[in-house]
């Protein structure tokens, strides 16, 4: 099967969008299809060029017998409604115009945040003549409206509307969770098209491991109790909440939250923290992906955060998986949903309320003072990663691939059985 995927985001960078398409990529190669995918030079989240890029119209490379063409897009950080816009529109057009050549693929797929991504592969599947598979990692405009970035009513409806046309017009639909499915069927969109295909991890590239003495103590890190963030610092991620937490455990010498990442408000954090003169609070930039292992090494426990809005009780965040696999207890503070149920199942950590600081604090005291507890829920989660495996996942996504690419789509939410193998 010939398969041209458009993702906005694609390694070298590191947020989930890239990694999640990236590591099946690998897979679907390995079963001898071939995938080509659009993606812009590298630049998230901070709107600067990686080191060895330029923004050129059209650039190409193999990256793990993955081909992938980089095309020119208007490169703006992770901030700001119009310069992000622009960003997104412009990655439509350069992505469909290079989508246009080349062999012609058995399918075109296309994943969110953003979903003009899609409007691109969109267009090239129907100029091509091929069936579209459309990703659905977000429930965009919805989850930018309840951070507020966008206000506009009229704007807001105006996109849902293009967004359920391009459900309608998707051969398939794949999700992210069971609640994007939800979310769907009940706007009419026929479940018998929405597979549900979650987010996971590739175990193999994590592990248990003794915490990097060199990091720990460049970071001043070495002998404390480590609450460590990994990922995105955006909106939707609500991380004041946790400044609010540090700033009631402040006499507690030993415990630090380490905020490994970029984004929107990292720097506004950085300047909140240093207000407060939270020095329990330690902020290390982002890492490159072959550096994650020993970030996680750092950390007690892995801490996933969001904002206490409704559209996020919908949302697994992959970084729950990585630190399963890396045999660290998870503290998920978020709204009870999806990602709640999963901690609560694989019993791999605690839930606490979204955006609630004396609830945070009180369970990061708590796991502190019982380090039997967290080393029995580390364990529970290094034996669960597995049934969250990325090849899983890749093989469940290569079966709605294959069903949209022979026009049987209607059938992609009752995938044939899923075989592993060793990686």
């Amino acid at each position: 099967m010939n398969i041209l995927f458009l993702t906005e985001n694609f390694p070298p960078e590191t947020n989930a969008a890239a990694t999640r398409v990236y590591e099946r990529a690998c897979y679907w190669v390995k079963w001898g299809h071939r995938v080509t995918v659009i993606t812009q030079a590298p630049n998230f989240p901070e709107g600067r060029l990686l080191q060895g890029y330029k923004n050129r119209w059209r650039q190409v490379e193999e990256i793990s017998a993955i081909r992938v063409i980089r095309v020119k897009t208007y490169i703006a950080s992770n901030r700001g409604v119009v310069r992000r816009t622009l960003d997104f529109l412009s990655f439509m057009v350069t992505g469909f115009w290079a989508g246009l050549s080349g062999p012609k693929p058995d399918v075109v797929a296309a994943t969110s945040p953003q979903f003009f991504a899609a409007v691109a592969g969109t267009l090239v599947a129907a100029v091509r003549r091929v069936p579209f598979v459309f990703e659905l990692g977000d429930l965009w405009p919805a989850s930018i409206a309840a951070v507020g970035a966008v206000k506009s009513s009229l704007a807001l409806r105006l996109i849902e509307k293009l967004e359920l046309n391009l459900y309608r017009r998707s051969e398939a639909v794949v999700a992210l969770t069971g609640a994007f499915k939800e979310n769907l069927v009940g706007r009419g969109i026929a479940a018998e098209k929405i597979a549900v295909v979650p987010n996971g991890v590739d175990t193999w590239r994590y592990g248990p491991a003794d915490k990097d003495r060199a990091l720990a103590r460049a970071w001043d890190l070495e002998g404390r109790f480590v609450v460590g963030y990994v990922g995105t610092h955006g909106m939707a991620h609500a991380l004041t909440n946790v400044l609010d937490a540090a700033e009631r455990l402040k006499h507690r010498n030993a415990v630090r939250f380490l905020l490994a990442g970029a984004g929107a408000e990292r720097d506004r954090l950085i300047a909140d923290a240093e207000r407060r003169g939270l020095d329990n609070v330690v902020f290390m930039p982002m890492q490159p992906k072959d550096a994650m292992g020993k970030v996680w090494s750092l950390c007690d426990v892995a801490l996933v955060h969001l904002k206490n809005a409704p559209v996020f009780a919908g949302v697994i965040p992959s970084k729950i998986f990585e630190a399963m696999a890396s045999g660290v207890p998870v503290l998920l503070a978020a709204p009870e949903g999806e990602a709640s149920r999963i901690i609560a199942e694989d019993r791999a950590g605690l839930h606490v309320p979204a955006e609630d600081p004396a609830a945070l604090a009180d369970a990061v005291t708590a796991l502190e003072g019982d380090r039997v507890r967290c080393k029995a829920m580390a364990e529970k989660g290094l034996k669960a990663a597995p049934i969250h495996s990325r090849e899983r996942q890749a093989h469940h996504m290569a079966q709605v691939l294959e069903l949209a690419a022979a026009g049987r789509g209607s059938e992609a939410s009752s995938p044939a059985p899923v075989k592993t193998e060793s990686p």
